[in-house]
Formats: C-alpha cells, sequence, structure tokens
C-alpha cells in the first residue's frame, strides 16, 4: 500500500476502502462457507449466536441435558473466540496495521484443529468452529461509523433496509456503505454456495479449505504489516523498529 498503516487520519479512507471490501467479503465468504459445513454434519448453525441463546432457552424449559450441553458449548466457543479475539487485537475499529493477520492465522489453526476432532467424530470440534467464528466475528465492528459483521447477515440486512430508506426519504446516503453491506451479504451467501458443493465432494474434510484460506490470508496480511511497520519506523525515526511487534 503506498500510505502508512499506522496512521489514522481520516484522510485514508479512500485509500483503505479497497482494503476493506476485498477483506471484508473475504471473511464473510468463509463465515458463510463453515456455518453451511456445520449445517451440513450437525444441522447446528455456529457463526451466531441467536439459535444458540434459543436452544438454550428451549432445553432449559425441557430439561433436555444432553441437548443443552451442546448449545452451551457452541455459545461458549463463541464468546471464547470473541475474548481471544479483543486479546489479539485490542480494538472494534477497523484500522490497518492491527494484528489482523496474527488473529486470522489463529483462526486457521483453530479451524484445523477443529476438522481434525470432527474427522475423529469428536462433537467437540463444533464448538472450537464456533471459537473460530466468533474470533472473526470480534475482529472489527465499526469502520466510519458503520457496523461490521462478517460471521451473520441479521444486522447486514437491517442496515441494507435502512439506507435503502434513507436514500428513498432522503435522496442521499454514503453509497459505498450500501455497496459494502451489499458485497458482505452476497459474499456470506456466496461462501455458502461453496462450502454445501465442497461438502458434497469431500465431507468434513472441507473444513480444511477455509483453514488453508485463513492461514494463507493471515500469513499475508502478517508479512505485509511487518514489511510496513519496518517503513513506517525508518521514516520516522531513522531507526529500525523492534524485533517484536507491537
Amino acid at each position: 500500500m503506498p500510505y502508512s498503516p499506522f496512521n489514522d487520519s481520516r484522510t485514508n479512507l479512500y485509500r483503505e476502502r479497497p482494503w476493506v471490501f476485498v477483506l471484508g467479503g473475504l471473511l464473510a465468504a468463509v463465515a458463510g462457507y463453515v456455518n453451511v459445513v456445520l449445517l451440513e454434519i450437525y444441522h447446528v448453525p455456529v457463526s451466531h449466536m441467536s439459535g444458540a441463546v434459543s436452544r438454550l432457552a428451549i432445553d432449559v424449559t425441557t430439561v433436555n441435558r444432553a441437548d443443552l450441553r451442546g448449545a452451551l458449548a457452541i455459545f461458549t466457543g463463541f464468546l471464547g473466540g470473541a475474548i481471544l479475539s479483543g486479546l489479539i487485537i485490542g480494538s472494534t475499529q477497523i484500522r490497518p496495521g492491527r494484528r489482523y493477520g496474527i488473529a486470522m492465522m489463529v483462526e486457521g489453526g483453530i479451524l484445523c484443529a477443529a476438522t481434525l476432532l470432527l474427522l475423529s467424530q469428536q462433537r467437540v470440534g463444533i464448538p472450537l468452529a464456533a471459537m473460530a467464528c466468533g474470533l472473526q466475528n470480534a475482529m472489527a465492528s465499526s469502520y466510519y461509523g458503520l457496523i461490521i459483521r462478517t460471521t451473520h447477515v441479521t444486522g447486514m440486512t437491517t442496515d441494507i433496509g435502512v439506507l435503502i430508506g434513507h436514500c428513498i426519504r432522503y435522496r442521499r446516503i454514503e453509497l459505498w456503505k450500501l455497496l459494502l453491506l451489499t458485497l458482505l451479504l452476497c459474499s456470506f451467501f456466496t461462501g455458502g454456495l461453496i462450502g454445501g458443493l465442497a461438502f458434497g465432494r469431500i465431507g468434513i474434510a472441507a473444513l480444511f479449505l477455509a483453514a488453508v484460506g485463513c492461514l494463507t490470508a493471515g500469513l499475508f496480511y502478517y508479512e505485509w504489516r511487518r514489511r510496513h511497520l519496518h517503513e513506517f519506523v525508518l521514516d520516522r525515526w531513522g531507526c529500525p523498529p523492534p524485533e517484536e511487534l507491537p
């Protein structure tokens, strides 16, 4: 990128935006992919918690302890992933330069572990997949006033409807927000389609493709961040950065 990823000035909005579109779309596709594969295996959604919390309420009222443990494990896994994301990244604002690469590599590692466990008929792989989704969903939640969630589409659909309503009423909106949300929605759907096709061909092992994708994207971003941090510190202070990234 021809600009410093560590400058938080709003002037970088237009330069950041293409990368937010690309990476946001890819992450939404991964979430749709993982969710469909898990639905194919155990008919359990792991990329959003509305269903899991409702299932918890049903299981408590019916005293279904087996299902209760499963729903609670999914909820706990998703929450744990969000906590892990907060520890790694430390911010909900999307800004180039944060530790997204590390978070994506961790997500890929969790998905690898989940796949191996599921291939061994170990149900603990389900909450691990939920943890990967929770980590991803918490990586960033806002971008210049726009709420960003990449693992479920309820909020996206709501915001798309609100923006269209504002456009009809006021005849003027920030079009890029509508385009970004629409891209995320379409990417989630497309990822789900690919997930269904992949599961039909190779079964549970289809999760490995998502894991490899996250690991590859994370390594790419980590290297980009390391290189640009070095250039930024040299430019500002005239000396190389410490070996450990901040």
